[in-house]
């Protein structure tokens, strides 16, 4: 039994994965979209960032992906050295309940 329900819910799941692929063919071919950042106002790292999406998607995407860690660590060092000067000491842990 657990079977047939099993085959049924892949064969319902096969249906709502391929109707909209079936309506986009069916439909009038329509030109494609062009993604693009409007740097006429932008100046400096921020024209030259817009402009790396605008030329090169992957490089944006690897340039990216390796500056979301760097500035992660960044504000994480940033935040430790800020809690030490107020006082905050998270490097011993006394335990309040026994």
């Amino acid at each position: 039994m657990k079977a047939i329900i099993g085959k049924y819910y892949l064969l319902a799941t096969l249906v709502l994965m391929g109707l909209p692929a079936a309506a986009l063919a069916a439909g009038a071919k329509a030109a494609p979209v062009v993604i693009v950042a409007d740097t006429r106002k932008l100046s400096g790292i921020l024209a030259w960032w817009a402009n790396l999406y605008n030329e090169s998607h992957l490089q944006f995407t690897i340039l990216t992906i390796i500056l979301i860690p760097l500035v992660g660590v960044i504000f994480g060092v940033i935040a430790d050295i800020v809690m030490n000067m107020i006082g905050i000491d998270l490097t011993h842990r006394d335990l309040a309940e026994h």
